[in-house]
C-alpha cells in the first residue's frame, strides 16, 4: 500500500509493507537507539545498498530528545564528512524521527532524510508530515522546523517486537485522529483485536491517509493541522511536569484527551455519554485517563508556552458536538478552564 503526500514542494510517498531494496547514491548515516538497532538494524541493512555507510546510536527515551543529542548527531555527520548529496535515515520511534528530521534540516542547511518508523505511534503520526524538533526546559518540541522526508517506510513486522505499552501508546494517536475526523474509524478501533494484523494494517493506512490529507491542506499548521494536536495541549504540560519520565507520549495524549473532553462537555460540545465512550476505549488499551494536577494555576500558565497559543490566547482543540468532528476554540474564559483543571486535582 502507498499513500502520496502531495505538497507544493517536497512531495513524497509513504509505503506500507513495501520495503524491498533501498538503493541510495552517496553517503548514508543511520541514526537509531540501542534497543531498536539490536532488534532491527541487521534486517534493515539487508535491505539497504549505498556507497558509504555510517551508523550512530543515541540513548532511548523522551528525556534524551534535546539539543545535546542533536549535537551528538551533527558531530558524527561532520566527522564522517557527509555533504548535501548525503542521506540521513531515522530508524526508530517518534523521538528518533523528530530528532533526525531536525538534524537533517539544519545540517548544511538541509540534507535528504528517510523515515523508517519502528513503533506504531511513529508510523501513524511522528514520521509523516515533516514536523521535527526537540524539547527544552520550557516545553515539548519548542525547538524545531517543518522539514519533509524523502520517503517513509512503515513495516508491520517492526510492531511484532513492540512492547504492549508502546503499542497501546500508538493506538492513542489513532484514537485521536478518529475522534477528530472519522466516527467509523473510532468504531473500527473499538472492534480491533490485538492479533488481527489485517485490521491493524487498514487502520494504519487510514490514520496516515487522514494525516496526509490534513498536511496537504495545511503543511505549516496555520489552521486545520492544529486539529491533529487534540489532547496535546494538556499532554505537553503533563510531560513537562513529569520530566518526560513517567508517561509515554501516547499515554500523556490519552490523559490530555480526557481533559479536553471534560472541557468540551462543560461547553456543551460533547455529550457525557460520548465522553465516557472515549474513556472506555482508552481503558480498553490500558491507557491512563487520570492525572493529579498539583497547582492548577501553574498548569494553566504552562499552556502559554504551547506553540498553538497566540496573542495571549490559548487554542483548545475540541470535539464539535459529536465524535468525528472538530473545532478550534480560543475564546474560552480562564475561569472555565481552571474549573476543569480543578476536577483533576
Amino acid at each position: 500500500m502507498q499513500i502520496n503526500l502531495e505538497l507544493k514542494q517536497d512531495s513524497y510517498k509513504v509505503y506500507i509493507n513495501e520495503l524491498d531494496l533501498l538503493d541510495i547514491k552517496g553517503k548514508v548515516a543511520i541514526v537509531s537507539n540501542p534497543k531498536v538497532s539490536g532488534l532491527w538494524l541487521g534486517y534493515f541493512l539487508s535491505k539497504l545498498k549505498c556507497d558509504e555507510l555510517y551508523i550512530l546510536t543515541i540513548p532511548d527515551g523522551e528525556e534524551y530528545k534535546n539539543l545535546s543529542s542533536i549535537e551528538q548527531i551533527l558531530e558524527q555527520l561532520f566527522t564522517s564528512k557527509l555533504d548535501r548529496s548525503s542521506t540521513l535515515i531515522a530508524l526508530g520511534g517518534g523521538v528518533i524521527s523528530d530528532m533526525v528530521g531536525f538534524a537533517a534540516s539544519i545540517y548544511q542547511r538541509g540534507i535528504n532524510f528517510i523515515n523508517i518508523p519502528t513503533t506504531l505511534l511513529a508510523q501513524v503520526d511522528a514520521s509523516v508530515g515533516g514536523k521535527t524538533g526537540v524539547n527544552n526546559k520550557f516545553g515539548k518540541n519548542l525547538l524545531g522546523a517543518f522539514y519533509q522526508p524523502k520517503a517513509v517506510y512503515c513495516e508491520s513486522k517492526f510492531l511484532k517486537t513492540l512492547p504492549k505499552r508502546e503499542f497501546n501508546a500508538g493506538i492513542a494517536e489513532m484514537i485521536k485522529m478518529a475522534i477528530m475526523f472519522d466516527k467509523q474509524m473510532f468504531e473500527d478501533i473499538k472492534n480491533l483485536q490485538s492479533d488481527d494484523n489485517d485490521a491493524l494494517a487498514k487502520l494504519i493506512y487510514k490514520a496516515i491517509s487522514i494525516k496526509a490529507d490534513v498536511v496537504k491542506q495545511d503543511e505549516k499548521e496555520k489552521g486545520l493541522r492544529a486539529v491533529l494536536n487534540y489532547g496535546h495541549t494538556f499532554a505537553h504540560v503533563i510531560e513537562n511536569e513529569t520530566n518526560y519520565k513517567i508517561y509515554l507520549h501516547g499515554e500523556a495524549v490519552a490523559i490530555g484527551m480526557v481533559m479536553a473532553n471534560a472541557l468540551a462537555v462543560e461547553l456543551g460540545l460533547l455529550s457525557r455519554e460520548e465522553s465516557e465512550s472515549i474513556k472506555t476505549l482508552l481503558n480498553k488499551f490500558d491507557l491512563p485517563t487520570t492525572y493529579k494536577i498539583a497547582d492548577e494555576n501553574a498548569f494553566y500558565q504552562a499552556f502559554f508556552l504551547d506553540k498553538k497559543s497566540q496573542n495571549n490566547q490559548i487554542k483548545f482543540i475540541l470535539t464539535n458536538k459529536k465524535i468525528g468532528s472538530n473545532i478550534i476554540k480560543s475564546d474560552i474564559s480562564k475561569d472555565i478552564v481552571l474549573k476543569i483543571l480543578r476536577e483533576f486535582k
